[in-house]
């Protein structure tokens, strides 16, 4: 035994980064070193790219990174490394079947007969390894090795005796696979010591969605459950499952203006720190200059906010605020506030927790703003996992001592609306808008319903978006019916527009 390979048993329990931004926190770390490891999925799932990452910091890291492939040539190969700003000259890539293969002298070692051919590529790669001594191995594909096999026992066996050639040899390896085999059929699952299961999600509109799952992995707490990731430009990017509860910090959870007094004794005190407020109401109501106004007062308290826009442009949205006399680009361009325009068909709820987390942790951010779930919604695949996806959001973001804010519009202007979800349960206060018709003009009422964490008023106000921002008026103790749209008046209580109270 060589004294590099001794060394290389000798680090067998260590953990191998495999250079792909998010799955090395999925899998705590990385991969166990000289262990032989499975990546499964669909033709154009990123197996490819995420062996090239995988050897690529190998590289990096002054290992010796080697690519054998039966399905690819080396010119294919770099061009898919070009494609990401990629220079694979520090990969040894060896392929198995070459020009020479083809010729008509070579034709008995091309498929016939099979016991030739396997053998022959099994000892090829035996004897690139002894005179290569990778730290790293990718082999591409198995569904060609299985050709080869002809039968599932000889399969079985060429595997394992790379197997065991291999992890004697001190490698690490990332076996890749298209999923060829008969459905139900895990041989290689029970062979290797971890599997990587790529997965894409076609949707009638928008681009697919790509899932990464950890199927198994021996001696690791890795993360479960399936985890969105993006193929781009510079190679994969994975974004771990987010789990609330590891995720805690100490905060103040002293109660601090929105900006409008009336709006703050409605909250019984204004937005508490660590809580998250729901806004609901019909469209144009004014569900998002309030939250302009609630962001506004945060941020010349010295607070940082982020903006989730799903709905409109940032460019109307900054324009419609300049011109109630909340302007916002003096913040923007001073880094307190950042406005994020989300496209839903091209963002993931992985990608979508991720921003969100990043702007936490590493921004400093006590403000977030999702205006609004209507559009979020459309994002995920069903109603219930929206709900899943939420609770852990709320959950994490409360515990990070940061204060959010949630717009969600119902369907309908007067009278009977209704909303998609109902989001209710997970919310620690509900601030609800109604428009309400009265001498000939439609108004607009505002109501706090909810609220975990003090004693909030139980009035119902009314709510008006002028040139002077956001106003709240007094009670409509003279009103019934306001909630319902259709409103009885009986008393002299003055409304907020003038020529409401002169008539």
């Amino acid at each position: 035994m060589t004294q590099q390979q001794a060394l290389k048993n000798s680090e067998a329990d260590a953990q191998v980064a495999t250079g792909i931004q998010g799955l090395d926190e999925v899998l705590n770390g990385g991969l166990t070193a000289n262990r032989i490891y499975l990546v499964e999925g669909s033709p154009g799932s990123g197996k490819t790219t995420l062996g090239l990452q995988f050897l690529l910091e190998g590289a990096r890291r002054g290992q010796k990174a080697l690519y054998i492939t039966l399905s690819e040539t080396a010119a294919e190969l770099k061009s898919v490394g070009a494609s990401h700003g990629w220079s694979l000259d520090e990969l040894a890539i060896h392929e198995l079947v070459s020009e020479d293969g083809l010729e008509p002298e070579a034709e008995q070692s091309v498929l016939h007969p099979s016991e030739v051919e396997l053998g022959e590529t099994v000892n090829d790669v035996m004897n690139k390894v002894r005179s290569i001594q990778p730290d790293r191995v990718v082999f591409d594909s198995l569904s060609e090795m299985r050709l080869l096999s002809q039968n599932a026992l000889r399969y079985r066996r060429q595997v394992l005796a790379l197997k065991q050639f291999l992890v004697n040899k001190g490698c690490t390896v990332l076996l890749l696979d298209d999923k060829t085999s008969e459905p139900g059929d895990l041989q290689l699952h029970s062979i290797c010591h971890g599997v990587i299961s790529l997965d894409q999600v076609l949707q009638e509109y928008g681009s697919e969605r790509r899932r990464l799952r950890i199927a198994k992995m021996r001696g690791i707490d890795f993360r479960r459950g399936m985890h969105d990731f993006d193929l781009g430009h510079g190679g994969i990017t994975v974004y771990p499952r987010l789990i609330a509860a590891e995720h805690h910090r100490a905060f103040s959870n002293k109660a601090a203006s929105t900006g409008v007094a009336e709006l703050d004794t409605l909250l019984g005190g204004g937005l508490v720190p660590g809580t998250n407020t729901l806004l609901i109401g019909p469209s144009g109501v004014g569900k998002t200059t309030t939250n302009t106004r609630c962001v506004l007062t945060a941020l010349e308290r010295g607070e940082k906010a982020v903006y989730f826009l799903f709905d409109e442009t940032l460019a109307t949205m900054l324009t419609r605020s300049k011109l109630l006399g909340m302007n916002l680009e003096p913040h923007i361009e001073s880094g307190r506030l950042t406005i994020q325009q989300i496209d839903p068909a091209e963002m993931t709820p992985g990608q979508f927790s991720s921003r969100l987390r990043i702007a936490v942790e590493q921004h400093g951010v006590t403000m977030v703003v999702i205006d609004s779930l209507n559009a979020y919604l459309q994002s995920m695949p069903g109603q219930r996992y929206l709900l899943l996806q939420m609770h852990e959001l709320l959950s994490y973001l409360n515990q990070q001592g940061v204060t959010t804010l949630i717009a969600l519009g119902q369907h309908g202007l007067i009278g009977n609306v209704e909303s998609e979800i109902d989001l209710s349960y997970l919310s620690d206060s509900i601030i609800l808008f109604r428009f309400f018709e009265s001498t000939g003009k439609v108004l607009s009422a505002i109501s706090v319903l909810k609220s975990r964490t003090s004693a909030h008023e139980r009035t119902v106000r009314e709510f008006q978006v002028g040139v002077n921002g956001v106003q709240v008026g007094a009670p409509l103790s003279d009103f019934e019916g306001v909630l319902a749209g259709l409103p009885k008046y009986s008393g002299d209580v003055p409304l907020l527009d003038p020529q409401v109270r002169a008539e």
